[in-house]
């Protein structure tokens, strides 16, 4: 029998390789990953796995996906639950980007921990909004349903076989391998014709758009390794020749604790497509809609971290326009070293970012009591913390992801009243709770701070 984590390491495996053979530019990308974090735990040592192991870091990946309606995205659940993936967390694009995204996104993954550390595979997945009269008007958004809903994106015998999977938690190999065979392949690029025109009027509105509605099938959009030093990936990748986006989305690079996330990419790439024209006739084209990521991955802030992050972000962007000729980068890192604690300690002590905690086996025994507050637990020895990593996503990065591999803005009429969404009707699209990030590292941290409790014969630690 395959376990559900071992479908969830073969079929990420098996992408990678797909994906790697569409698109030769991402195989350098994991290459190049590899060299740096090789080079990092050489110079690092035991510190370079603060984060995660270097087999972990080493094996992973996040994918993305893109699909245009409720039915489609309720189908991608089911073969996500197969693998133990569950969706968490609510991403609007369409309002952190200046550039028309019309889409909102989950992240579907796995939630305990023990699951994350055999394989934390991740798909971004977003969903087309249709009915958003920013972006698409009536006359287009009938087109645009009608096309939709006349599409197969995944074959029955998959679907019987994903359900399965999520109830059983497990397939015997022969299901197992037809299961990977056609998730895989449900997620190749398409041969299939493109209708150029029909393509066209949706890149007018958005090339995300185009992506998602021009075509008959989806594809991986982008397959993301992670990295240890994303800013000397970034180095070596263009000294190679690859073009690289223009900024790394997320935090600076600073001395200080990493948090949250840091990405970049390069530039998505002109592929050849078959394109059929008005006439009938087929012709060679090029869409260039995929692109290669990387990651670095830092600590899970807690919502009064996150907000103190957030609030920051607007500062910098108020500082950069007032300083126009300074690099945003520099700036970004001056706000940081004004504003974030400069330790792993001093994050924990005022709550800003999540740890799991231990009893520190050499903690003192000298009979005193040890003091009630978790500042002073961890000052004076009787407790460690480790940090728990950030395993989600940043709409504003992502969006800039996206935006920078747009080659135009696309059109958004602000005239208009945006059509409401939210994580509460993503879960009734979908028929699948979309967790809250948040409750899931504190449901971590917590259970770590109950064991410290017990160990250390205290009263529950706030």
């Amino acid at each position: 029998m395959i376990s559900q984590w071992q479908l969830r390491a073969a079929f990420a495996a098996r992408l990678s390789d797909m994906y790697g053979r569409e698109v030769p530019a991402y195989t350098t990308l994991v290459d190049v990953s590899r060299e740096v974090n090789e080079d990092v735990l050489r110079a690092q040592g035991a510190d370079a796995q603060r984060l995660g192991s270097i087999s972990r870091v080493t094996a992973e990946r996040h994918g993305a996906i893109r699909v245009g309606t409720p039915r489609e995205l309720r189908q991608v659940a089911r073969i996500f639950g197969a693998l133990g993936m569950r969706p968490v967390g609510f991403y609007d694009l369409r309002e952190a980007a200046a550039s028309a995204i019309p889409v909102v996104s989950t992240a579907f993954r796995p939630v305990d921990g023990e699951e994350l550390a055999r394989n934390p595979f991740r798909v971004f997945t977003s969903l087309l909004t249709p009915a958003d009269p920013r972006f698409f008007d009536a006359d287009l958004r009938a087109r645009l349903e009608t096309f939709l809903a006349g599409r197969k994106l995944f074959p029955p015998e998959l679907l019987t076989l994903a359900d399965r999977a999520d109830a059983e938690r497990e397939l015997p190999e022969p299901e197992a391998e037809r299961f990977l065979q056609l998730a895989v392949a449900a997620f190749e690029l398409s041969t299939e014709p493109v209708d150029k025109a029909w393509y066209e009027t949706l890149e007018r509105v958005s090339a995300v758009a185009a992506d998602i509605g021009g075509v008959r099938s989806t594809h991986i959009n982008h397959l993301t390794p992670r990295v240890l030093d994303i800013d000397e990936l970034y180095r070596r990748m263009t000294d190679r020749g690859i073009e690289m986006i223009d900024t790394i989305q997320g935090p600076p690079a600073w001395k200080g604790p990493d948090v949250l996330l840091r990405q970049t990419s390069f530039r998505a790439l002109a592929e050849p497509r078959a394109l059929r024209l008005t006439d009938g006739t087929v012709t060679r084209g090029a869409l260039r809609v995929r692109f290669g990521e990387v990651e670095a991955r830092g600590i899970a802030l807690t919502r009064e971290g996150r907000a103190l992050y957030d609030h920051l972000l607007t500062v910098v962007d108020s500082e950069a326009a007032h300083r126009p000729e300074a690099d945003r980068s520099d700036v970004a890192r001056t706000v940081w070293e004004e504003h974030l604690p400069h330790s792993e300690q001093e994050l924990a002590a005022r709550k800003l970012a999540y740890f799991t905690y231990h009893a520190a086996p050499d903690r003192p025994r000298d009979g005193a009591q040890p003091p009630s507050a978790l500042g002073e637990l961890l000052s004076q020895g009787w407790v460690r913390a480790e940090p728990i990593v950030y395993e989600d996503f940043l709409p504003r990065s992502a969006a800039g992801i996206f935006q920078s591999n747009l080659n135009g803005e696309g059109s958004r009429n602000n005239d208009q009243e945006g059509a409401s969404y939210d994580a509460e009707w993503l879960s009734g699209a979908m028929g699948r709770e979309v967790l809250d990030p948040f409750a899931l590292y504190e449901e971590q941290q917590n259970a770590s701070l109950a064991r410290v409790t017990e160990q250390l014969g205290q009263k529950p630690l706030a």
